[in-house]
């Protein structure tokens, strides 16, 4: 990555462990496209609510060459997602389906309208 890892924490403490987990997962990403300009990650605890548990929420930015991919783990959904560890792995690996749909794309040849053939 051209500019490092920039992670935030919302409605919940820094955690050097959530960090670590963040940074660690990030660095992968390139494993499936090696030209990531950034990665903005948000950590939120919404609220908690008085019949289900504190739901956490991953929203992940990416910045590619041309195109912005964002992703957000569905938190208020999944009630795995009272963990903060599933959170992060669901929302990177939609980070990572969706960095090799972008790279599948650029991949694909493009397709040139055919020359007319001489009558």
């Amino acid at each position: 990555m051209q500019i490092p890892v920039q992670i935030t924490f919302r409605n919940i403490g820094p955690s050097p462990a959530i960090e670590a987990a963040v940074r660690e997962r990030a660095s992968k990403l390139e494993r499936f496209f090696d030209r990531i300009i950034s990665c903005r990650v948000v950590v939120e605890a919404p609220h908690r609510s008085k019949r289900k548990g504190k739901l956490y929420q991953i929203r992940i930015n990416l910045t590619v060459p041309g195109e912005e991919l964002a992703v957000t783990a569905a938190g208020p959904q999944d009630p795995a997602h009272e963990d903060v560890y599933v959170a992060i792995r669901d929302a990177f690996d939609a980070a990572e389906r969706r960095l090799q749909d972008y790279a599948d794309r650029l991949r694909e040849p493009v397709k040139t309208p055919a020359a007319s053939l001489p009558s």
